[in-house]
């Protein structure tokens, strides 16, 4: 692991099982917003509704009159909705940008837009000139869009996947896909019910204390997010007490096959748990802290990573392998990673600084 900046690092990895390919995700953004004629301007609401199994957070940018601001973000729970503007709109284009929360990995939304504007990493921001990134802003690529006008006006915006999933379909795969994260399998990742889904979800609200109607509010997910960042009974979870970002791989050997994955982002102060799914005989970790520009952090000439001998592939961007021999011949990289027991019920990984 050398100092190289390391773009890759911020490519999606699974954390929860998919049940579809990624490059056919549609964010039904897809066609987004109509232009609207600065000569007729009329009150008409812009709404985005997440019919996706993420929790994601999304920015919008305005282009009028040649001049571009930006402001995010806004946090959509699986099947909520949420006005993002309000009132007599004379913008030529409206543009979006959104993104899974962290925990996930690396966004799973198509980052392909055409228009590249400024965002911030603060939870409330607005950029007045977005076509020129200052300190603490980063360039993110938006999509113009096109939504639906309802009858009474408002606007809106569907964010969705390739499952194609309805409200309660989203919700339901939503809470599944948390399920998987926080250590409990509640595969596949379908948003359908069944004895699989309820035995996780008693099994996850047990572990936490939580009544059974804690389900049925809106702050259900708000729950699931902040049970998955703190360390669960079961499975493994890692924790990063650096002041920097972590980028982290899992291994699992099923007694047949050792599979490889990353990179999974863990932020400073957070916790994480890898999807491990089914009963391995054994699970490997390996994390390493970087910059923003995901290079290594070094500290005295060392890489502050985290790691041990066992040797399995790696490589700079999002990957997945069951093949873990000759790594260079295939454009991988042998890492050292460190075996972790969690046969006797939950263990927690701590990165801190030495």
């Amino acid at each position: 692991m050398d100092a190289r900046v390391r773009p890759g690092h911020d490519g999606w990895v699974r954390a929860g099982q998919t049940n579809s390919v990624w490059p056919r995700v549609i964010v039904a953004l897809a066609a987004l917003l109509l232009p609207l004629l600065a000569t007729t301007p009329a009150r008409a609401d812009l709404k985005l509704c997440n019919r996706m199994s993420y929790v994601v957070e999304a920015a919008i940018g305005i282009d009028e009159k040649a001049a571009t601001a930006t402001r995010g973000w806004f946090r959509l729970d699986p099947a909520t909705c949420r006005v993002v503007l309000q009132g007599t709109m004379t913008a030529d284009r409206i543009l979006l940008h959104a993104r899974a929360l962290s925990l996930y990995g690396a966004s799973p939304i198509a980052d392909n837009g055409n228009d590249q504007l400024c965002v911030a990493a603060s939870d409330n921001f607005v950029i007045a000139a977005a076509r020129q990134c200052r300190t603490g802003q980063t360039p993110a690529a938006f999509t113009q869009v096109t939504p639906t006008k309802t009858d009474d006006g408002t606007l809106i915006a569907y964010l969705a996947e390739s499952a194609e999933y309805d409200d309660e379909q989203a919700r339901l795969a939503g809470i599944q896909r948390l399920l998987g994260i926080a250590g409990y399998d509640a595969s596949p990742i379908d948003g359908v019910d069944g004895p699989k889904t309820q035995t996780a979800l008693a099994a996850f609200l047990k572990s936490r204390g939580l009544a059974s109607d804690v389900v049925s509010q809106p702050s259900f997910f708000a729950t699931m997010v902040d049970a998955v960042q703190t360390p669960s009974p079961v499975g493994l979870t890692w924790c990063n007490d650096t002041p920097h970002k972590v980028m982290a791989a899992v291994g699992t050997d099923d007694g047949r096959t050792v599979v490889s994955r990353g990179w999974y982002r863990i932020d400073a102060g957070k916790c994480l748990h890898p999807d491990i799914t089914g009963q391995p005989k054994k699970v490997y970790s390996f994390a390493e802290a970087v910059d923003d520009e995901n290079r290594t952090i070094k500290l005295k000439n060392k890489p502050l990573n985290w790691g041990g001998l066992v040797q399995l592939c790696t490589r700079e961007n999002k990957f997945e392998t069951t093949e873990q021999g000759d790594c260079p011949s295939r454009g991988f990289t042998a890492t050292g990673f460190t075996a972790v027991d969690i046969t006797r019920g939950g263990k927690t990984l701590r990165f801190a600084l030495p």
